[in-house]
């Protein structure tokens, strides 16, 4: 009986003491507490995150850096900021453009059958990029944006795309490209004049005398005026492959185009803005121009020859509507008068002598 009890008493105490090992196990070294200090991140996980702490970090500098150039060199700030926020336009413009073109690819669309806005995103993004290289690849080298600096501060006009020019220089750069612009006026209407002796029909040779001395004169000319004389802007003497070159030069600065070019190169670039210039005015009759914002309208206007910076927005409006009133009666064979639109509706107005 005491040996029983005796076994039982050291069995007991065996499994007391595995109890407990068993416990220091479960709560110790390999618990649970131990387990959910633990947590398990994957590789992903831990580059997002570092990339978040170094975007974070990089933002913080350069917020830092901002505000010490604006309160230490404020001309300065305004070139680098400028420097910056024309970098970013113009990396959203080539997203958009590549969008653009990504659609026009696979869907088989043409230039001609865009909607307005993208068609005008593509015109003016080509221009832009043609003379925005130069930029791009001086600024690619550690330090070279220093050089851009340098460039913006002497030379912005020449240099630079109007995404890296300031608010004041965009409307004091766009009044002296005008009066370049305007300049071409009077040689192109004595042209006109000169071209009218070759035309046979007395009666054609004659609205189109009247209409240029009421031009020179000051007069805005009706629309009816303008169109009565569109057969004259067919064939000879005043068709795209009909006018001399003197005359093509004179036009292609209306456009700012270089003037310095063989003839037959001029006369090709011309019919080829001429027909750009017919297709955005379909886009924009499809859309309607009541959609355009108050910038896009003075935007228009301009380009199509108009000082539209020192008009009212309701008077922008309302020269846009007279412009697209001939452009929408005119063909592919009629873009000569289309690009002669530039003077016959923009010389005077709104100030020059009404016609209505």
């Amino acid at each position: 009986m005491a040996l029983s009890c005796s076994r039982l008493a050291n069995n007991l105490s065996l499994i007391r003491l595995w109890s407990v090992r068993t416990n220091q196990i479960a709560n110790g070294l390999y618990g649970p507490c131990v387990c959910h200090q633990f947590r398990h991140y994957s590789t992903t996980e831990v580059r997002r995150g570092l990339g978040r702490y170094v975007t974070s970090r990089l933002q913080w500098v350069n917020t830092k850096y901002e505000g010490f150039l604006k309160r230490r060199f404020p001309r300065f700030y305004l070139l680098y900021h400028t420097f910056t926020q024309g970098f970013k336009l113009l990396f959203r413009d080539a997203r958009d453009v590549s969008v653009i073109k990504t659609k026009m690819s696979r869907n088989g669309i043409k230039f001609q059958n865009l909607p307005y806005r993208e068609m005008e995103k593509l015109r003016q993004f080509r221009r832009n990029m043609l003379k925005g290289i130069p930029l791009v690849l001086i600024s690619i080298p550690p330090f070279a944006n220093y050089l851009v600096f340098v460039l913006m501060y002497l030379f912005p006009r020449q240099v630079l795309i109007p995404h890296f020019w300031t608010p004041k220089q965009q409307v004091e750069f766009r009044q002296l490209y005008h009066s370049f612009r305007a300049r071409q006026h009077r040689p192109i209407l004595q042209g006109l004049q000169h071209a009218s002796v070759k035309v046979k029909d007395s009666q054609l040779r004659s609205r189109l005398d009247i209409l240029c001395s009421q031009v020179q004169n000051g007069a805005n000319p009706k629309v009816s005026e303008i169109l009565a004389v569109r057969s004259l802007f067919l064939g000879t003497p005043l068709g795209m492959s009909k006018m001399s070159v003197a005359h093509k030069r004179n036009i292609s600065s209306l456009l700012f185009l270089t003037r310095h070019l063989p003839g037959f190169l001029i006369g090709r670039r011309l019919s080829s803005h001429a027909l750009e210039l017919l297709h955005l005015d379909r886009a924009l009759n499809k859309l309607g121009p009541h959609q355009l914002s108050d910038s896009e309208v003075r935007q228009a206007c301009y380009l199509r020859g108009l000082n539209s910076d020192r008009l009212d927005v309701n008077q922008c409006r309302e020269w846009l509507y007279q412009w697209l009133q001939i452009s929408s009666s005119l063909k592919e064979s009629d873009v000569s008068l289309l690009l002669h639109c530039l003077v016959f509706l923009s010389a005077n107005f709104p100030n020059g002598i009404s016609r209505t």
